[in-house]
């Protein structure tokens, strides 16, 4: 039986996002879902595990769970910190902004910041003045305020990859179009099924692989002795989102009437999660038994999804 999980979770943009929509937002574990990110496993690279799909970022997943939702949004970026603070300044007085990724590491309010170390993030700024900024960050700190050119500097995010320009942000949203909740997850499963199957249209560094191969190499890599940033950083965030994106997106197939997938998906977010006891403790050929467990679930979930999404 699979059991809703009910918690804290790094689900920053999820959360910020349903800040932003309000009354009219889906549970972030919808929004999650709709993000396409727990559709797959992707070795960056060859170095970096993470637990979501070949070529996936967190931008490719807000601009689709916005257009899935029926809501439509204008994006600024770039340009010098002055003249990016400027902006969000005018956008402020339209309403709350969804800011990010920045760089979590260098947001001052956190407790241990102060050093950039690569950590995307994303925010909801409720007031940008002259000299502070006013956010509501999903990362437990409401109504947190921190010095005007502290945020530009984090909100430039130098050191996180996926970002071609800095200073992103979304505001102005709009709807185009009444989704419900049902509809939005029924017409995200071809997306699911694309990045399961390993999309040729998106763009990754070398060596990157995907789904099966990943997490096969990834196991090999722990036999071989784990970088101890990447352990950490499994630690403390990969293992536990990775896992809980998967129970949501199994609560989310079961709510469609596919439970078959919804079973897939369930087994998955158990092998993912049973994946940080291990890894804590160093138990690393329990940990490289996990990946390998892991590894052709991602073939199965696809197999029983595209016969539903073939015949929809």
């Amino acid at each position: 039986m699979s059991v809703t999980y009910v918690g804290s979770g790094p689900y920053c943009y999820a959360n910020s996002l349903a800040m932003i929509l309000g009354g009219e937002a889906p549970p972030p574990a919808v929004i999650e879902v709709l993000t396409g990110s727990p559709y797959g496993m992707q070795l960056i690279g060859g170095r970096l595990p993470l637990f979501d799909p070949f070529g996936w970022d967190p931008e490719i997943g807000l601009d689709a769970a916005i257009g899935l939702l029926g809501w439509e949004c204008e994006r600024a970026d770039g340009g010098t910190a002055e003249e990016a603070l400027d902006r969000l300044r005018r956008a402020c007085q339209d309403g709350p902004v969804l800011a990010g990724p920045l760089e979590l590491g260098l947001l001052t309010y956190q407790p241990g910041s102060g050093q950039a170390v690569g950590a995307d993030h994303y925010v909801v700024v409720l007031e940008a003045g002259d000299d502070t900024v006013l956010v509501h960050d999903p990362q437990g700190h409401p109504y947190a305020t921190l010095p005007a050119g502290d945020f530009a500097q984090a909100w430039r995010g130098e050191l996180i990859p996926y970002l071609r320009r800095p200073f992103r942000m979304r505001h102005r949203f709009t709807r185009s179009a009444r989704v419900s909740q049902e509809e939005a997850l029924r017409r995200s499963l071809p997306a699911g099924v694309a990045w399961l199957a390993g999309r040729a249209d998106v763009e990754v560094p070398p060596g990157t692989l995907g789904q099966a191969e990943a997490a096969e190499r990834t196991a090999a890599l722990v036999e071989e002795g784990l970088d101890p940033d990447v352990r950490a950083l499994w630690q403390a965030f990969a293992v536990r989102v990775g896992a809980r994106r998967l129970n949501d997106l199994a609560a989310c197939l079961s709510s469609l009437g596919l439970d078959a997938g919804a079973s897939v998906a369930a087994e998955q977010a158990r092998v993912v999660g049973g994946l940080q006891g291990p890894l804590v403790s160093g138990d690393d050929p329990a940990l490289a038994a996990g990946l390998r467990r892991l590894a052709p679930t991602y073939e199965r979930l696809r197999d029983v999804l595209a016969s539903r999404v073939g015949t929809s």
